[in-house]
């Protein structure tokens, strides 16, 4: 889904119908489009158009150079990048929702927090944080209810800013967020904007959309309306 919306942004008259066959599922599941794919499927044939916004992004790929890219539902930079490269080179055949699960839990034993400064439009940050996630849609990681609010068609990012969290706040916490019940944790904080930018020491991995392309210094910037896709 990733590699396609790449190529279809700014392409006229055309329209995305996406099946549920994915690790996370997630990108179907911010649109509510069944995961079902007997009923995605009629949803591709008779569904309506929505036009939603995604983000672009700007890091550092792994060689070293700058890279760009789109995402249509989310991206990170922290953890969530370690997460998705272990969930990605795992099996799955348990299904994504626990290979999300256990690769959460398998990095977070190790994971320590890096002195970022995020600037959300005129806003700036700056601490030791585990995570700074910039959603377009709701849903991540499997069926985790991040940013319960968000819409993928709102006119802006959703930039959820995880501090350093200890292992007794992970065991409390993290069980929440499939509910999105986390967000009164203090040390969680959830911003909106256009233009998140994110820069740490050492330098963090980045994730779009599942994908790991690079590391921080990375830029999120909003593109309004750019992406037609079939919903029920």
């Amino acid at each position: 889904m990733h590699e396609v919306v790449n190529g279809v942004v700014g392409a006229e008259g055309v329209e995305l119908a996406v099946l549920p066959r994915g690790t996370g599922k997630d990108f179907v599941r911010s649109l509510r489009i069944p995961s079902d794919v007997g009923a995605a499927l009629d949803v591709a044939r008779k569904g309506r158009p929505r036009t939603i916004d995604v983000g672009s992004a700007s890091y550092r790929s792994w060689d070293g150079s700058e890279a760009s890219a789109y995402f249509a539902n989310f991206a990170g930079a922290g953890i969530s990048g370690a997460i998705a490269r272990r969930a990605n080179s795992s099996s799955k055949a348990l299904g994504g929702r626990i290979s999300f699960l256990t690769a959460t839990v398998a990095v977070f034993a190790s994971w320590k927090g890096a002195d970022m400064t995020i600037r959300i439009d005129n806003d700036e940050r700056r601490g030791s944080m585990f995570e700074t996630l910039v959603m377009n849609g709701d849903y991540a990681a499997g069926g985790m209810w991040v940013t319960p609010d968000a819409e993928p068609d709102d006119g802006r990012l959703d930039a959820l800013l995880i501090g350093d969290v200890t292992k007794g706040d992970f065991i409390r916490t993290f069980p929440k967020i499939y509910r999105g019940k986390h967000l009164s944790h203090p040390k969680i904080d959830l911003v909106h904007g256009r233009v998140v930018e994110v820069d740490a020491t050492p330098a963090v991995p980045v994730v779009l959309d599942g994908e790991q392309p690079g590391t921080t210094p990375a830029r999120f910037a909003l593109v309004p309306r750019a992406l037609r896709v079939r919903v029920p």
